[in-house]
Protein backbone atom coordinates (compact mmCIF):
# COMPACT_ATOMS: atom_id res chain seq x y z
CA UNK A 1 0.00 0.00 0.00
CA UNK A 2 2.13 3.21 -1.46
CA UNK A 3 0.38 5.50 1.14
CA UNK A 4 0.47 3.78 3.68
CA UNK A 5 1.01 5.71 7.28
CA UNK A 6 4.21 5.27 8.96
CA UNK A 7 4.66 3.90 12.64
CA UNK A 8 5.13 7.54 13.06
CA UNK A 9 2.15 8.81 12.04
CA UNK A 10 0.16 6.33 14.53
CA UNK A 11 1.97 7.46 17.30
CA UNK A 12 1.65 11.18 16.68
CA UNK A 13 -1.90 10.66 16.31
CA UNK A 14 -2.78 8.40 19.82
CA UNK A 15 -0.04 10.92 21.21
CA UNK A 16 -2.01 14.10 20.56
CA UNK A 17 -5.06 12.62 22.11
CA UNK A 18 -2.45 10.93 25.09
CA UNK A 19 0.27 12.71 25.59
CA UNK A 20 3.29 10.68 27.03
CA UNK A 21 3.84 13.73 29.39
CA UNK A 22 0.72 12.75 31.41
CA UNK A 23 2.09 9.04 32.33
CA UNK A 24 2.91 8.15 35.50
CA UNK A 25 6.25 8.96 36.45
CA UNK A 26 7.09 4.75 36.85
CA UNK A 27 5.41 4.38 33.49
CA UNK A 28 7.20 3.59 30.07
CA UNK A 29 5.13 4.66 27.40
CA UNK A 30 5.79 4.75 23.46
CA UNK A 31 7.55 3.21 20.94
CA UNK A 32 9.05 -0.04 22.82
CA UNK A 33 9.92 -2.01 19.84
CA UNK A 34 10.64 -0.87 16.13
CA UNK A 35 11.16 1.48 13.50
CA UNK A 36 9.13 4.32 13.63
CA UNK A 37 9.72 4.76 9.86
CA UNK A 38 7.78 1.71 8.88
CA UNK A 39 4.76 2.01 6.49
CA UNK A 40 1.91 -0.03 8.18
CA UNK A 41 -0.79 -1.99 6.40
CA UNK A 42 -2.18 -4.02 9.54
CA UNK A 43 -2.00 -3.82 13.25
CA UNK A 44 -3.21 -6.13 16.18
CA UNK A 45 -4.52 -4.23 18.95
CA UNK A 46 -4.13 -5.95 22.79
CA UNK A 47 -4.44 -5.50 26.31
CA UNK A 48 -0.97 -7.12 27.07
CA UNK A 49 2.49 -8.55 24.80
CA UNK A 50 2.19 -12.02 24.61
CA UNK A 51 3.89 -14.79 21.96
CA UNK A 52 0.14 -15.53 21.20
CA UNK A 53 -0.29 -11.63 20.33
CA UNK A 54 2.89 -11.78 18.35
CA UNK A 55 1.75 -15.06 16.43
CA UNK A 56 -1.59 -13.30 14.80
CA UNK A 57 0.64 -10.20 13.68
CA UNK A 58 2.27 -12.34 11.81
CA UNK A 59 -0.61 -14.34 10.60
CA UNK A 60 -1.80 -11.41 10.02
CA UNK A 61 0.76 -9.49 8.20
CA UNK A 62 0.84 -6.94 11.09
CA UNK A 63 4.21 -4.35 11.14
CA UNK A 64 2.88 -3.27 14.33
CA UNK A 65 0.89 -4.28 17.74
CA UNK A 66 -0.47 -1.57 19.75
CA UNK A 67 -0.95 -2.80 23.94
CA UNK A 68 -2.04 -0.76 26.36
CA UNK A 69 0.26 -2.53 29.05
CA UNK A 70 4.11 -2.15 28.44
CA UNK A 71 6.21 -5.13 27.69
CA UNK A 72 9.19 -3.47 28.49
CA UNK A 73 8.28 -1.91 32.19
CA UNK A 74 11.76 -1.98 33.41
CA UNK A 75 14.88 -1.01 32.07
CA UNK A 76 16.58 -4.45 30.49
CA UNK A 77 20.06 -6.00 30.61
CA UNK A 78 19.91 -7.50 27.53
CA UNK A 79 17.63 -8.42 24.84
CA UNK A 80 18.44 -12.02 24.87
CA UNK A 81 16.02 -15.17 25.11
CA UNK A 82 17.14 -15.80 28.76
CA UNK A 83 13.84 -14.78 30.21
CA UNK A 84 10.02 -14.16 29.33
CA UNK A 85 10.24 -10.27 28.72
CA UNK A 86 13.52 -10.27 26.72
CA UNK A 87 12.54 -13.36 24.79
CA UNK A 88 9.19 -12.07 23.90
CA UNK A 89 11.19 -8.41 22.94
CA UNK A 90 13.74 -10.04 20.55
CA UNK A 91 11.13 -12.36 18.59
CA UNK A 92 9.24 -8.92 18.33
CA UNK A 93 12.34 -7.48 16.97
CA UNK A 94 13.51 -10.78 14.57
CA UNK A 95 10.22 -10.82 13.32
CA UNK A 96 10.26 -7.02 12.12
CA UNK A 97 6.79 -5.94 14.19
CA UNK A 98 6.85 -2.81 15.52
CA UNK A 99 5.85 -2.88 19.54
CA UNK A 100 4.08 0.06 20.92
CA UNK A 101 2.70 1.08 24.17
CA UNK A 102 0.31 3.36 25.47
CA UNK A 103 -0.54 3.04 29.24
CA UNK A 104 -0.82 5.73 32.20
CA UNK A 105 -1.07 8.22 29.45
CA UNK A 106 -4.58 6.38 27.99
CA UNK A 107 -5.77 5.90 31.51
CA UNK A 108 -5.36 10.09 32.03
CA UNK A 109 -6.79 10.84 28.53
CA UNK A 110 -10.20 12.50 27.72
CA UNK A 111 -12.37 9.61 26.88
CA UNK A 112 -9.59 7.28 27.71
CA UNK A 113 -9.96 3.94 29.52
CA UNK A 114 -12.17 4.78 32.53
CA UNK A 115 -14.61 6.84 30.44
CA UNK A 116 -14.64 3.75 27.98
CA UNK A 117 -15.16 1.59 31.39
CA UNK A 118 -17.98 3.97 32.43
CA UNK A 119 -19.51 3.88 28.86
CA UNK A 120 -19.71 -0.26 29.14
CA UNK A 121 -21.43 0.15 32.60
CA UNK A 122 -23.99 2.77 31.02
CA UNK A 123 -22.62 5.63 33.10
CA UNK A 124 -24.10 9.38 31.67
CA UNK A 125 -22.66 12.52 32.82
CA UNK A 126 -19.04 11.37 32.72
CA UNK A 127 -16.15 13.41 34.10
CA UNK A 128 -13.08 12.84 35.62
CA UNK A 129 -12.97 11.21 39.00
CA UNK A 130 -9.56 12.68 39.91
CA UNK A 131 -8.12 15.76 37.85
CA UNK A 132 -4.18 16.08 38.10
CA UNK A 133 -2.98 19.03 40.13
CA UNK A 134 0.54 20.38 39.71
CA UNK A 135 0.15 20.01 35.89
CA UNK A 136 -0.54 23.41 34.28
CA UNK A 137 1.61 26.56 33.93
CA UNK A 138 0.58 30.01 33.06
CA UNK A 139 2.10 31.77 30.18
CA UNK A 140 2.25 35.41 30.40
CA UNK A 141 4.07 37.21 27.07
CA UNK A 142 4.37 41.11 25.85
CA UNK A 143 3.71 41.20 22.37
CA UNK A 144 3.45 44.73 20.01
CA UNK A 145 0.35 44.97 18.53
CA UNK A 146 0.96 44.35 15.12
CA UNK A 147 2.10 40.97 15.97
CA UNK A 148 -0.11 40.10 18.66
CA UNK A 149 -2.89 37.96 16.73
CA UNK A 150 -0.21 35.81 14.96
CA UNK A 151 1.57 35.20 18.42
CA UNK A 152 -2.02 34.24 19.96
CA UNK A 153 -2.57 31.81 16.84
CA UNK A 154 0.78 29.78 17.01
CA UNK A 155 0.19 29.25 20.67
CA UNK A 156 -3.28 28.05 19.97
CA UNK A 157 -2.15 25.95 17.42
CA UNK A 158 0.65 24.50 19.56
CA UNK A 159 -2.02 23.48 22.52
CA UNK A 160 -1.61 26.53 24.65
CA UNK A 161 -5.19 27.81 25.89
CA UNK A 162 -7.07 24.38 26.44
CA UNK A 163 -9.44 24.38 29.10
CA UNK A 164 -12.47 21.74 29.23
CA UNK A 165 -13.93 21.51 25.68
CA UNK A 166 -12.66 25.27 24.88
CA UNK A 167 -9.60 26.11 22.75
CA UNK A 168 -7.38 28.99 21.70
CA UNK A 169 -8.48 30.42 25.27
CA UNK A 170 -6.76 33.46 26.31
CA UNK A 171 -6.62 36.87 27.93
CA UNK A 172 -4.96 40.31 26.60
CA UNK A 173 -4.27 43.35 28.57
CA UNK A 174 -2.69 46.51 27.41
CA UNK A 175 0.29 48.61 28.58
CA UNK A 176 3.74 49.90 27.45
CA UNK A 177 6.61 48.43 27.24
CA UNK A 178 9.89 50.01 27.46
CA UNK A 179 13.81 48.96 26.59
CA UNK A 180 17.29 50.32 26.12
CA UNK A 181 19.04 48.29 22.78
CA UNK A 182 22.40 47.35 23.64
CA UNK A 183 24.62 48.05 21.38
CA UNK A 184 25.14 44.48 19.45
CA UNK A 185 21.02 44.25 19.95
CA UNK A 186 19.06 43.49 16.93
CA UNK A 187 15.98 45.10 17.73
CA UNK A 188 12.43 45.14 16.72
CA UNK A 189 11.95 48.95 17.10
CA UNK A 190 14.66 51.22 17.57
CA UNK A 191 18.89 51.48 16.79
CA UNK A 192 21.20 48.99 18.75
CA UNK A 193 23.23 51.30 21.13
CA UNK A 194 20.26 54.10 20.81
CA UNK A 195 18.08 55.96 23.51
CA UNK A 196 15.49 54.48 25.60
CA UNK A 197 12.39 53.01 23.49
CA UNK A 198 8.84 52.48 23.96
CA UNK A 199 6.06 50.96 22.29
CA UNK A 200 2.44 49.57 22.99
CA UNK A 201 2.22 45.81 23.76
CA UNK A 202 -0.71 44.11 24.92
CA UNK A 203 0.23 41.02 27.56
CA UNK A 204 -1.00 37.19 26.30
CA UNK A 205 -2.04 35.11 28.74
CA UNK A 206 -2.54 31.49 28.10
CA UNK A 207 -2.86 27.89 30.21
CA UNK A 208 -0.66 25.04 29.05
CA UNK A 209 -0.28 21.53 30.40
CA UNK A 210 3.19 20.42 31.49
CA UNK A 211 3.97 18.30 28.50
CA UNK A 212 2.99 20.55 25.90
CA UNK A 213 5.80 23.25 27.26
CA UNK A 214 8.27 22.55 24.91
CA UNK A 215 6.40 23.13 22.02
CA UNK A 216 4.49 25.82 23.25
CA UNK A 217 7.85 27.46 23.55
CA UNK A 218 9.27 26.97 20.53
CA UNK A 219 6.14 28.23 19.18
CA UNK A 220 6.41 31.32 20.88
CA UNK A 221 10.03 32.27 19.55
CA UNK A 222 8.72 31.46 16.17
CA UNK A 223 6.16 33.72 16.01
CA UNK A 224 7.24 36.50 18.24
CA UNK A 225 9.18 39.16 16.50
CA UNK A 226 11.72 40.54 19.46
CA UNK A 227 15.02 39.17 19.58
CA UNK A 228 14.63 38.62 23.52
CA UNK A 229 11.18 37.54 23.81
CA UNK A 230 9.72 39.18 27.51
CA UNK A 231 7.64 36.42 29.26
CA UNK A 232 6.90 34.76 32.72
CA UNK A 233 5.93 31.06 33.01
CA UNK A 234 4.61 30.30 36.42
CA UNK A 235 2.75 27.13 38.21
CA UNK A 236 -0.92 27.12 38.22
CA UNK A 237 -2.34 25.47 41.78
CA UNK A 238 -5.60 24.06 40.16
CA UNK A 239 -6.17 20.55 38.64
CA UNK A 240 -6.57 20.25 35.03
CA UNK A 241 -9.21 19.45 33.34
CA UNK A 242 -8.15 18.42 30.37
CA UNK A 243 -6.50 15.21 31.76
CA UNK A 244 -7.14 12.83 35.49
CA UNK A 245 -7.11 9.48 36.35
CA UNK A 246 -11.04 7.54 36.87
CA UNK A 247 -13.98 8.68 35.55
CA UNK A 248 -17.71 9.35 37.25
CA UNK A 249 -21.23 9.20 36.16
CA UNK A 250 -24.67 8.44 36.83
CA UNK A 251 -26.70 5.71 35.66
CA UNK A 252 -29.46 6.21 34.04
CA UNK A 253 -32.00 4.77 36.29
CA UNK A 254 -31.11 3.64 39.95
CA UNK A 255 -31.11 -0.54 40.82
CA UNK A 256 -30.26 -2.09 43.81
CA UNK A 257 -26.67 -3.37 44.33
CA UNK A 258 -27.18 -6.39 43.70
CA UNK A 259 -28.69 -6.04 39.91
CA UNK A 260 -25.46 -3.47 39.61
CA UNK A 261 -23.13 -6.09 40.24
CA UNK A 262 -25.28 -8.23 37.31
CA UNK A 263 -24.47 -6.03 35.36
CA UNK A 264 -21.23 -6.00 35.75
CA UNK A 265 -20.26 -8.99 35.58
CA UNK A 266 -21.95 -9.47 32.62
CA UNK A 267 -20.74 -5.98 30.47
CA UNK A 268 -16.77 -6.86 31.43
CA UNK A 269 -17.66 -11.15 30.85
CA UNK A 270 -16.62 -11.56 34.43
CA UNK A 271 -16.69 -14.74 35.67
CA UNK A 272 -16.60 -13.89 39.18
CA UNK A 273 -15.92 -10.50 40.89
CA UNK A 274 -15.26 -9.48 44.95
CA UNK A 275 -17.20 -6.79 46.52
CA UNK A 276 -18.21 -5.15 49.97
CA UNK A 277 -21.62 -3.79 50.12
CA UNK A 278 -25.23 -4.53 51.16
CA UNK A 279 -27.10 -6.07 48.34
CA UNK A 280 -30.10 -4.14 48.81
CA UNK A 281 -28.91 -0.87 48.68
CA UNK A 282 -29.49 2.01 45.75
CA UNK A 283 -26.70 2.20 43.45
CA UNK A 284 -26.94 5.69 41.49
CA UNK A 285 -23.73 7.29 40.91
CA UNK A 286 -21.18 5.19 40.14
CA UNK A 287 -17.34 5.70 40.31
CA UNK A 288 -14.81 3.84 37.83
CA UNK A 289 -11.09 3.26 37.40
CA UNK A 290 -9.71 0.73 34.94
CA UNK A 291 -6.99 -1.03 36.46
CA UNK A 292 -5.30 -0.62 39.70
CA UNK A 293 -7.24 2.18 41.22
CA UNK A 294 -7.59 1.07 45.06
CA UNK A 295 -5.79 4.59 45.64
CA UNK A 296 -9.14 6.67 44.72
CA UNK A 297 -11.13 5.03 47.12
CA UNK A 298 -11.15 8.05 49.53
CA UNK A 299 -12.14 10.42 46.57
CA UNK A 300 -14.90 7.65 44.94
CA UNK A 301 -16.27 8.83 48.68
CA UNK A 302 -15.66 11.99 48.98
CA UNK A 303 -17.68 12.46 45.33
CA UNK A 304 -20.64 10.49 47.09
CA UNK A 305 -20.44 7.79 44.36
CA UNK A 306 -22.63 4.89 45.85
CA UNK A 307 -20.24 2.57 44.24
CA UNK A 308 -16.77 2.15 43.00
CA UNK A 309 -15.63 -0.29 40.26
CA UNK A 310 -12.09 -0.66 39.66
CA UNK A 311 -9.63 -3.77 40.03
CA UNK A 312 -6.42 -4.88 42.25
CA UNK A 313 -8.33 -4.65 45.56
CA UNK A 314 -6.57 -5.63 48.58
CA UNK A 315 -8.00 -7.68 51.33
CA UNK A 316 -8.31 -4.75 53.89
CA UNK A 317 -8.50 -1.83 51.59
CA UNK A 318 -12.29 -3.26 51.77
CA UNK A 319 -12.50 -1.87 55.18
CA UNK A 320 -12.23 1.69 53.67
CA UNK A 321 -15.59 1.63 52.70
CA UNK A 322 -17.07 0.92 55.91
CA UNK A 323 -18.46 3.57 58.39
CA UNK A 324 -17.29 3.77 62.39
CA UNK A 325 -20.37 1.20 62.58
CA UNK A 326 -18.88 -1.47 60.48
CA UNK A 327 -21.85 -0.69 57.43
CA UNK A 328 -20.39 0.17 54.34
CA UNK A 329 -20.68 3.99 52.94
CA UNK A 330 -20.33 2.95 49.54
CA UNK A 331 -20.26 -0.20 47.71
CA UNK A 332 -16.08 -1.38 46.21
CA UNK A 333 -16.62 -3.70 43.25
CA UNK A 334 -13.55 -5.55 42.36
CA UNK A 335 -13.91 -7.67 38.80
CA UNK A 336 -10.61 -8.50 38.06
CA UNK A 337 -8.18 -5.77 36.12
CA UNK A 338 -7.97 -7.37 32.89
CA UNK A 339 -11.86 -7.20 32.84
CA UNK A 340 -11.45 -3.63 33.32
CA UNK A 341 -9.02 -3.03 30.88
CA UNK A 342 -9.81 -5.54 28.33
CA UNK A 343 -12.42 -2.88 26.28
CA UNK A 344 -8.67 -1.09 25.83
CA UNK A 345 -8.71 -2.78 22.85
CA UNK A 346 -12.08 -1.79 21.47
CA UNK A 347 -11.30 1.75 22.21
CA UNK A 348 -7.92 1.87 20.40
CA UNK A 349 -9.76 0.28 17.52
CA UNK A 350 -12.75 2.60 17.06
CA UNK A 351 -10.46 5.35 17.43
CA UNK A 352 -7.56 4.06 14.88
CA UNK A 353 -10.18 2.98 12.29
CA UNK A 354 -11.70 6.63 12.12
CA UNK A 355 -7.85 7.89 11.75
CA UNK A 356 -6.41 5.51 9.58
CA UNK A 357 -9.28 3.69 7.15
CA UNK A 358 -6.70 2.27 5.21
CA UNK A 359 -5.16 0.19 7.94
CA UNK A 360 -6.47 -3.28 8.92
CA UNK A 361 -7.36 -3.31 12.99
CA UNK A 362 -7.68 -6.22 14.49
CA UNK A 363 -8.55 -6.64 17.67
CA UNK A 364 -6.50 -9.83 19.53
CA UNK A 365 -8.70 -13.09 19.95
CA UNK A 366 -6.17 -13.38 22.33
CA UNK A 367 -7.49 -13.27 26.63
CA UNK A 368 -3.60 -11.89 27.81
CA UNK A 369 -4.36 -12.23 30.95
CA UNK A 370 -2.46 -14.95 33.29
CA UNK A 371 -4.31 -15.61 35.30
CA UNK A 372 -7.35 -17.90 35.71
CA UNK A 373 -10.32 -18.62 38.12
CA UNK A 374 -11.28 -22.16 39.31
CA UNK A 375 -14.40 -23.03 40.74
CA UNK A 376 -14.69 -26.01 42.17
CA UNK A 377 -17.64 -28.97 41.38
CA UNK A 378 -20.20 -28.99 44.13
CA UNK A 379 -19.23 -32.98 44.39
CA UNK A 380 -15.41 -32.15 45.46
CA UNK A 381 -16.29 -28.99 47.05
CA UNK A 382 -16.33 -29.33 51.75
CA UNK A 383 -16.39 -27.81 54.61
CA UNK A 384 -13.04 -26.67 56.42
CA UNK A 385 -13.15 -25.15 60.21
Amino acid sequence: MSDAPAIADITSALEAWAPPGSAQDYDNVGLQVGDASRPVTSAVLALDATPEVLAEAKDQGAELVITHHPLLFRPLDGVTADDYVSNLALQFAEAGVGLYSIHTNLDAAPEGVSFALADRLGLTDVGFLDGFEDTLYKLAVFVPEDAFDGVREALADAGAGRIGDYEACAFASEGTGFFKPGASADPHIGTAGGAVESAHERKLEVEVARWNLGTVMAALQEAHPYEEVAHDLYPVKQKNSQTGLGALGHLEEPMPLSAFLERVATRLDAGSLRYAGDPDVTVERVAVCGGAGSDFIGTARGAGADAYVTADVKYHEFFDVLNRDGTPQMALVDPGHYETEALTEALLRDRLQGQFPRVDWHRTATTTSPMRTFVPTSDSSSNHS
